[in-house]
C-alpha cells in the first residue's frame, strides 16, 4: 500500500488545517523577529503565507512528493523569495544556522513513532535554536471516548466539491494500539464525476503515535525545554478539560 503522502494534490485539498492556525503561527513567526524553521511543512500551508509577509521561512519535510506541490505553490503565488525549501528528516537534520522560531504545526510531531525518535528530533531543533528562540508546535488531545468510537470502523471524513463539478471524498479507516499508543489509519480518497460515477480511488496509508498532555510536559523537560504558554485553540484560549488541541510554545531551559 503507498505512502499517503505521495498523493499531495488530494492531501492539499482536504487538508486545510485547524480555525486559526495559520494567523497564530503567522503571529509568532512575527513576534520572533528572525528566521523561522519549519518541520512537516508539507504543501506549504502555513510556510508560503509566512514568506508572502516578508519572513525568511526555511521548510523541510521528509515527501518529495509534497515538496514539490509546495514549490508549485510557491512559484504560483509569486512572493516566495524569502522561502526556502527543503528534504530532510525532522529526526536528523543539520542546516548549519539557527532560528528565532522553529514550528512543527498540524501535529507532524506525531509521526514520530518512538520515544528515541521524538528524543532525536528535540535535540536538532534544541541545536537549532538561536538563543532566545522560540519552539512552538500542536498535538490532539487523546480522547478515550473518540479511541472507542473510531476503532476499526470505517469513516467519511468530508467531502469536497472541485471546480469542474467533480467530488473527492475522504474515507479513514482507524485501527489503535494502545499499548505502544499507536494508531494506524487506511485512508481511501474516491474522485468522482458530476454523475456521482467513482473515476478514481487511491489508497494510502500513514501512522501516528498520539501523547498525552502532561506526557509531552515531560518529554520537553528531559531534552531541555520548558514550556512557557499552553493553549486549547489557536484564538490562545485557556488549556483545560474541554480542549481538543494542545498548543505549546517552549524555550531552552
Amino acid at each position: 500500500m503507498s505512502n499517503m503522502y505521495q498523493w499531495a494534490d488530494y492531501y492539499d485539498l482536504t487538508q486545510r488545517g485547524i480555525s486559526g492556525d495559520v494567523d497564530f503561527y503567522l503571529d509568532q513567526a512575527k513576534q520572533a523577529g528572525g528566521k523561522v524553521l519549519e518541520l512537516g511543512c508539507g504543501t506549504g500551508r502555513i510556510s508560503i503565507p509566512l514568506a508572502q509577509a516578508g519572513i525568511d521561512v526555511t521548510g523541510l519535510d521528509l515527501s518529495q512528493e509534497m515538496l514539490e506541490k509546495a514549490k508549485q505553490k510557491a512559484s504560483e503565488s509569486g512572493d516566495t523569495d524569502s522561502l526556502h525549501l527543503m528534504q530532510g528528516d525532522m529526526r536528523n537534520f543539520d542546516l548549519g544556522q539557527t532560528f528565532s522560531l522553529i514550528m512543527i504545526p498540524f501535529r507532524s510531531f506525531l509521526h514520530l513513532l518512538h520515544i528515541q525518535e521524538q528524543m532525536k528530533a528535540l535535540s536538532c531543533i534544541r541545536k537549532h535554536l538561536a538563543p532566545g528562540g522560540k519552539f512552538v508546535m500542536n498535538v490532539f488531545v487523546p480522547k478515550i471516548n473518540h479511541f472507542y468510537e473510531e476503532n476499526e470502523k470505517m469513516s467519511l471524513r468530508g467531502t469536497y466539491r472541485l471546480d469542474d463539478g467533480e467530488e473527492v471524498a475522504m474515507w479513514d479507516y482507524t485501527r489503535y494500539d494502545h499499548f505502544q499508543q499507536l494508531c494506524e489509519v487506511t485512508r481511501i480518497y474516491e474522485r468522482s464525476d458530476a454523475k456521482g460515477l467513482v473515476k478514481e480511488r487511491v489508497t494510502g496509508r500513514f501512522n501516528l503515535r498520539y501523547i498525552f498532555p502532561a506526557e509531552l510536559h515531560h518529554l520537553f523537560r528531559l531534552n531541555g525545554f520548558k514550556v512557557t504558554q499552553r493553549y486549547g485553540t489557536f484564538a490562545k484560549t485557556a488549556f483545560d478539560a474541554n480542549s481538543s488541541e494542545f498548543i505549546v510554545v517552549a524555550e531552552v531551559i
